[in-house]
């Protein structure tokens, strides 16, 4: 085999990319970086009738946000199927296959009599060695796999171990239906040889495949690839993360407001683990990053934890990234078009504001004040607060402010603390209404830096509106 490790992520595009996927991909990708080698994409798009363009853009789409993209070009299955049918010649020509010309109706009588005896259904090999000749007319053949029926099969997998499987287990699988279209079988291991793969890291519901798999190597004398099958990912109760669960797509993580660095950082953690670290870039993982790490059992998703390296993530971002990715959130949020003005000054704003949100859609909800046109809708505790006696205090307010004659935060900052002195309040009594008539709600960065970022005439406009002479 060669010496430079291969990996292959190998989606098939009949819907979004599922966070399992993501994780798969993630978890290809950082084995393939760590040693040195090549991630390869390939779409495995041979199911026509599900497969959709529109599934493939999401696909490349989720795996560009998270920066997972393949090294050289996508390889499509749908365009390799006429060298999958030469190889399933090549099957035939060695004897490790044969046509079956079973009817539908003979089928349905195997599946009866396993249903009957309470074992899985297993073709019984009617075909395998009667001569053709026998073939009834007007039959089209499928073409199956001369699977071995005695001894048994060991896959030493890099995270499951050494398992076995009786090889009286394994039935002769179609390779060619009917109509002459190769099978997923089949297709997946020619392309698995054809791309160089070295080592197949995928979701343990995969298992079984590998031995079936396996033989077909072997038959045509191919180098068989190491195997790693990962544990899947459960919700919260234990069971397969499905859609009661919540968000299944990597576009939904992304609709919810998380940064692409921060969901990586969270999925590589979920059956893979580096001692007590939680909180690692992309490097780190990639320095780290080994097969030997990746536990057997199901991970189970914790929005909680995600939330929290999110909100980690966002803390440590520079202000001037944030701001580039909260900006089309903001817009969904306050339907305004973002000017550059707007954006300089969201970008002022970033300091106070990222350190209360744990998503980007938190982000813009706490900075929709930035760019609320005036007289500002007030949320239900913004009203509650703002009673009479409030009113009648922000009126002060616009009095002592347009005093000021350097808008600081210092400045801002000394003027307020000595109006609260005068009317011998609380600093907290005098910017509680205050942050209520600039930002709409109750919370907001400090009241300096929004006074500061908002400027003195919107501020003073702001305040105005609300007070009461």
């Amino acid at each position: 085999m060669s010496s430079k490790v291969v990996t292959r992520f190998a989606p098939s595009p009949t819907g979004f990319l599922h966070i399992g996927g993501a994780r798969t991909a993630l978890f290809c990708w950082l084995y393939a970086r760590h040693h040195g080698g090549e991630f390869q994409l390939r779409i495995e798009d041979t199911d026509k009738e599900r497969s959709t363009d529109v599934a493939k853009a999401a696909i490349l789409d989720g795996l560009s946000w998270l920066g997972l993209m393949p090294d050289g070009d996508v390889v499509y299955q749908s365009e390799q199927q006429a060298h999958h049918v030469d190889v399933a010649q090549q099957l035939l020509d060695k004897g490790h296959a044969y046509y079956c010309y079973c009817s539908k109706e003979e089928l349905a009588e195997m599946r009866e009599k396993a249903r009957a005896e309470k074992r899985p259904m297993r073709y019984d090999g009617t075909w395998r060695d009667r001569d053709p000749s026998e073939a009834p007319e007007g039959v089209a053949p499928v073409v199956r796999f001369r699977a071995p029926q005695e001894g048994s099969t060991t896959i030493n997998d890099l995270v499951q171990g050494s398992v076995t499987m009786e090889n009286d287990q394994l039935d002769d699988m179609i390779l060619l239906r009917a109509d002459g279209t190769p099978t997923y079988m089949l297709s997946v291991v020619v392309d698995d040889h054809d791309m160089g793969v070295t080592h197949i890291v995928r979701g343990d519901d995969h298992l079984n495949n590998a031995f079936r798999q396996y033989h077909l190597f072997t038959s045509m004398g191919w180098e068989v690839p190491e195997y790693a099958h990962i544990p899947l990912i459960h919700g919260p109760d234990g069971a397969k993360l499905s859609k009661r669960h919540g968000a299944l797509g990597v576009d939904a993580y992304r609709d919810m407001g998380y940064l692409p660095e921060a969901l990586k950082n969270y999925l590589v953690r979920l059956g893979w683990g580096h001692g007590d670290d939680e909180i690692f870039s992309t490097e780190q993982a990639v320095e780290w990053f080994d097969l030997d790490g990746v536990v057997k059992s199901a991970a189970r998703f914790d929005f909680t934890k995600l939330e929290h390296i999110n909100g980690h993530y966002m803390r440590e971002a520079e202000d001037s990234y944030l701001t580039e990715q909260v900006i089309p959130f903001l817009v969904a949020e306050t339907g305004v078009d973002v000017s550059e003005d707007y954006a300089a000054m969201l970008n002022q704003a970033m300091p106070g504001l990222k350190e209360r949100a744990k998503t980007l859609v938190e982000l813009a909800k706490s900075a929709k004040f930035l760019v609320a046109k005036r007289p500002l809708e007030l949320d239900e505790k913004a009203l509650k607060l703002l009673n009479s006696d409030a009113r009648t205090l922000l009126a002060r307010v616009v009095t002592a402010l347009g005093g000021v004659s350097e808008w600081s935060v210092d400045s801002l900052d000394e003027a307020l603390r000595a109006f609260g002195e005068a009317e011998q309040l609380k600093f907290g009594k005098v910017a509680q209404p205050l942050r209520a008539a600039l930002c709409g709600q109750t919370t907001s960065p400090g009241i300096f830096d929004v006074l500061y970022v908002l400027g003195r005439e919107e501020s003073l406009a702001r305040l105005a509106d609300q007070a009461v002479q």
